[in-house]
């Protein structure tokens, strides 16, 4: 597991949408190239349609990658019908961030007002993996890479950061 000072954290990015290709898949393009820019490994990224299914399929063999640790989704955590990524997530915690929700929706206020709530990010860890399902819009991925995964997962971040705990995600 690269953890690490100086190897980076190996990322997986999951757009999740049944109407986005790679050449129109803003949002996921948009995490790939901050994830590299902020020195960690773009070990993964797929397109994958709203499909629970489809969606835990993805997340099964990630989470068994010993290559990646840490696995950002965009996409599907809307309510309408075919809003299902929170319900594909859920059953892979074996314990969930409830923290993550609330900090991106106070800052998700910020650039939408109470439009935040139509939204139902959400994280966890499973098998020592971290899981974000962030919302699709671009706005809503870059607050919640530059606000909240950007800094947790630089080491350097203080008074904690979410990279010292990785290779104790799975203790017992």
């Amino acid at each position: 597991m690269s953890n690490r000072a100086g190897e980076g954290i190996g990322f997986a990015v999951l757009t999740v949408s049944d109407t986005r290709t790679v050449e129109t898949d803003t949002s996921g393009a948009y995490l790939a190239g901050e994830i590299e820019a902020a020195g960690h490994r773009l070990a993964a990224r797929e397109i994958v349609t709203d499909d629970i299914p489809e969606i835990s399929s993805r997340l099964e063999t990630w989470i068994a990658d010993p290559a990646i640790q840490v696995i950002v989704a965009t996409g599907g955590t809307g309510l309408t019908g075919r809003d299902i990524t929170p319900e594909a997530f859920r059953p892979f915690y074996d314990k969930e961030i409830e923290g993550f929700s609330t900090v991106f929706h106070m800052i998700s206020y910020k650039s939408v007002g109470v439009s935040t709530l139509q939204s139902r990010a959400t994280a966890g860890i499973a098998g020592g993996t971290y899981l974000f399902a962030l919302p699709g819009s671009n706005g809503a991925v870059r607050d919640g890479w530059e606000h909240i995964l950007k800094p947790e997962f630089d080491e350097n971040h203080r008074p904690c950061n979410m990279v010292e705990l990785l290779s104790r995600l799975t203790e017992v």
